[in-house]
């Protein structure tokens, strides 16, 4: 059986002789005079969520369901760029959207889900990232945090909730011999694999002139899955030590190896927030974790209750979060990006 490197090196090369040809026509310098685009994509760790401000407003008749906030990395990392070099600034076109998976971004349009003050018929469908972004050969800049989704992890992590349970009940045999109808992990990240090489070929189309970095997943899980408190839906709720294990090593991390290994073969930058945030998980004292756990603090707007499940967090007090970053967690993102935009911008 090949090694499955080598089927990514085939992967990446072919669809970069693609792309290769297409970047032979003619294209326009990047950028305007004045100021540097940056175009940030992403799912809800780039959005935010329940971090800072709604953006747009809540009430306004813009707002589409994607839950972009104030203190997401690309508003932390816009402030710090106000002005970069002097006399230039780089301008953030942020269309970033909650529960977006990687074919979202090129290819399919996103019906959001968000819970906070949804229309009475519900969100209208919106259009692949790359277009909202309005990506081109005048972009100089596209960052991209996306893919756990496509799991979905998420979806994993709840179903991890039930069946830890549930007393014999593994998560991982769950997930490597699966029943019918649910792929094995296996299958998940080699099809995220296939979905991030097209999607990463495409927004190099759409935008042939940009530099283009790519955003790993932080450290939600903790090393040792005996860390968590299996009775505390601020931590992990019931999920077993052993399956918070094989979540990290097994799923969260491949993960981000994937997306790290296809970044590399494109010859793009990839940002690790992993390694920064290793003591920072969910299942730390809320003054360390810069991931919230089940059920976490948020702004009052964020709801308590999950929608179409039992999950409420308003019995403690708190709110639904969902293993996301908080704003120490967004802030250290931040720093990450922030640094490889510079040293990109830096470059041109």
């Amino acid at each position: 059986m090949r090694h499955p490197v080598s089927r990514l090196r085939t992967r990446a090369l072919a669809v970069g002789l693609t792309l290769a040809v297409s970047t032979l026509l003619p294209s326009l310098p990047a950028g305007a005079a004045d100021q540097y685009e940056w175009a940030a994509l992403g799912d809800s760790y780039t959005a935010g969520g329940f971090v800072g401000d709604p953006q747009p407003p809540l009430g306004d008749a813009s707002r589409d369901g994607c839950d972009r906030t104030s203190d997401a990395y690309p508003s932390v990392v816009e402030r710090e760029l106000e002005e970069f070099p002097p006399g230039k600034f780089v301008h953030l076109t942020n269309v970033s959207c909650g529960n977006a998976t990687i074919t979202d971004i090129a290819d399919t349009k996103q019906t959001p889900i968000s819970p906070v003050q949804p229309p009475a018929g519900g969100w209208t469908a919106v259009d692949p990232q790359i277009k909202r972004a309005k990506l081109n050969d005048e972009t100089d800049v596209v960052t991209i945090g996306v893919g756990g989704n496509s799991l979905p992890f998420g979806g994993m992590l709840l179903k991890c909730l039930e069946l830890g349970a549930t007393p014999g009940k593994s998560c991982r045999e769950y997930y490597t011999s699966p029943p019918e109808g649910e792929e094995s992990i296996q299958d998940k990240l080699a099809r995220v694999q296939d979905e991030y090489i097209q999607m990463l070929a495409k927004v190099h189309e759409a935008a042939p002139n940009a530099k283009v970095i790519t955003v790993g997943y932080p450290a939600v899980l903790p090393e040792e899955g005996s860390d968590c408190n299996r009775a505390s839906l601020t931590e992990l709720g019931s999920i077993k030590h052993a399956d918070i294990d094989w979540l990290r090593d097994d799923v969260l991390k491949p993960l981000n190896n994937t997306i790290q290994q296809i970044t590399s073969f494109f010859g793009d930058r990839y940002v690790d927030v992993y390694s920064s945030s290793v003591g920072h998980d969910a299942c730390q004292s809320a003054d360390t974790k810069w991931v919230e756990g089940i059920c976490g603090d948020a702004a009052d707007y964020w709801p308590a209750k999950l929608p179409g499940t039992l999950l409420n967090c308003g019995v403690i007090g708190k709110r639904v979060t969902l293993v996301h970053p908080n704003a120490e967690g967004h802030a250290n993102t931040a720093n990450g990006v922030e640094r490889a935009i510079r040293i990109t911008l830096l470059d041109r």
